[in-house]
């Protein structure tokens, strides 16, 4: 029993000292933990104030770099003044150009050969004033003669001239670089007269341009000279056009039939004709239409002059109109109502295409008027006296050697026409006697009118004009 109670009181002992030691630690601990907050709060305090004296330091050199800077701002502003008092004023940067190229003597050959020689239509000519490689050489001629160099210009001159010759020769076959050249070669030989001082050629230019003329020299010379190459270049450039739709002309005009509904009629007593090419529909009048398209489209492109261009058109339509007519001459088989009907329809597509491209003042439908004659001379009746006398009346455009022919190489294409009598054609040519023409029966194809040269003046600037980096003229100096 003793024993229990000591024990009892042993076990009681010991949980209040685990208790008392519990109590210690707890105490201790937070001793301990007051010791480390004080430490931390002391070193915040010290912290602050470090900052706090270091922020002030800063605030003080900010505050004497900016009156330093407000200083040198007041010293800047009183040295500009004082600068601009003693100072005589600063021209302007910008340049003032007067429409001229600067160039050395020497260059002369590497001006001809890029601007020139070297040059190609294609890729050059989109956004580029009409002209454009003439005007350039315009504004070298016009430095030549503000140095008063007469050699220097003689000289540009002269391989100016032999670059187009040159260039010409070497693309005679090349139907877009003869359009070309014959369009710059005209502004070029128009730039002379312009700026030439004569009165004449001076009526439509601005004050500007009145005094950008030649000063010292008389080109009238070259003028001639350059008047005299465009009219070679003209006949080239018709030459390549002519060679270029001749082919298509007999087959797109007579021979293919795009009139529906009569294809199928043939004219009695002759069989079908054969022509060199594949039959005869390899050409129809749709390849002649687009040809005439393509011709005026690059003469467009290339920029050349509209009264040009017309008389051009001109020279085509007459072309087109002659070989046909002479090939109707020459073919019986041929000489029918039907292709007489055949033949108005297609005059009428080609006054359908003058009348699109606006080209109705260029008198090109004018050439076809004996073609036109004779297609209307195959549709009428060919019988009586007043047929006889209608006939005499209308076809002024043709020659009595020509009425004749037609009358008798006439072919009824069905059994309700009858072939003209010879009485009807002797009655036609009794009436004709009077008539003063030409006893000629074929046309001459290789007849071509006289081209003129109008004088259109240029309404761009000199002084305005840029160089294209494609032309490579890099060494020249726009002035």
């Amino acid at each position: 029993r003793i024993n229990e109670t000591q024990s009892e009181t042993d076990i009681k002992a010991k949980e209040r000292l685990k208790v008392t030691t519990q109590e210690v630690v707890g105490l201790s601990n937070g001793l301990m933990q007051d010791e480390i907050q004080g430490e931390v709060q002391s070193k915040i305090k010290q912290e602050t104030t470090r900052l706090t004296v270091e922020n002030m330091d800063l605030e003080e050199k900010l505050d004497m770099k900016d009156r330093i800077i407000k200083k040198l701002e007041d010293q800047i502003k009183t040295l500009t003044k004082a600068i601009e008092k003693t100072e005589a004023p600063v021209p302007s940067l910008s340049k003032e150009y007067v429409g001229m190229m600067e160039y050395k003597k020497e260059d002369e050959e590497r001006i001809i050969q890029n601007l020139i020689l070297d040059l190609k239509p294609r890729g050059v000519v989109v956004n580029m004033i009409p002209g454009l490689p003439a005007h350039i050489l315009f504004m070298c001629v016009r430095y030549a003669d503000y140095l008063n160099d007469a050699d220097m210009l003689k000289s540009f001159m002269n391989v100016t001239i032999d670059g187009i010759k040159q260039v010409v020769k070497q693309h005679s076959e090349d139907f877009e670089m003869l359009s070309f050249w014959l369009s710059n070669t005209y502004y070029f030989l128009n730039c002379l007269k312009q700026y030439s001082g004569e009165e004449e050629f001076m009526k439509c230019n601005t004050p500007q341009q009145n005094k950008n003329c030649l000063k010292h020299f008389d080109l009238s010379e070259y003028r001639q000279i350059l008047s005299d190459l465009a009219i070679r270049i003209y006949h080239q450039f018709i030459t390549v056009m002519e060679n270029n739709i001749q082919p298509m002309i007999v087959p797109g005009m007579l021979e293919y039939e795009s009139l529906q509904g009569i294809s199928g009629l043939k004219p009695t007593g002759f069989r079908k004709r054969s022509s060199s090419i594949d039959d005869t529909d390899t050409y129809t009048m749709t390849s002649i239409l687009q040809q005439l398209s393509y011709f005026y489209s690059t003469m467009c492109q290339n920029g050349l002059d509209s009264e040009l261009l017309k008389q051009a058109v001109k020279q085509l339509f007459f072309l087109i109109g002659a070989i046909t007519l002479n090939s109707l001459f020459l073919r019986k088989d041929m000489c029918s109502c039907r292709k007489g009907m055949q033949i108005r329809c297609n005059i009428s597509y080609l006054e359908e295409w003058l009348k699109d491209k606006n080209l109705q003042s260029s008198n090109a439908k004018e050439t076809l008027e004996p073609l036109s004659q004779a297609a209307w001379l195959l549709q009428v009746k060919k019988i009586t006296d007043d047929d006889a006398k209608e006939i005499c009346e209308h076809c002024t455009s043709l020659s009595t050697v020509q009425i004749v022919k037609i009358l008798n190489s006439y072919t009824p294409i069905d059994d309700f026409e009858k072939r003209v009598t010879p009485a009807f054609v002797r009655k036609v040519q009794g009436m004709l006697n009077n008539r003063e023409d030409v006893p000629q029966l074929m046309l001459d194809t290789k007849y071509l009118f006289q081209v003129t040269f109008p004088f259109t003046p240029s309404p761009h600037a000199l002084e305005m004009i840029q160089v294209p980096s494609s032309f490579k003229l890099g060494f020249l100096t726009r002035v």
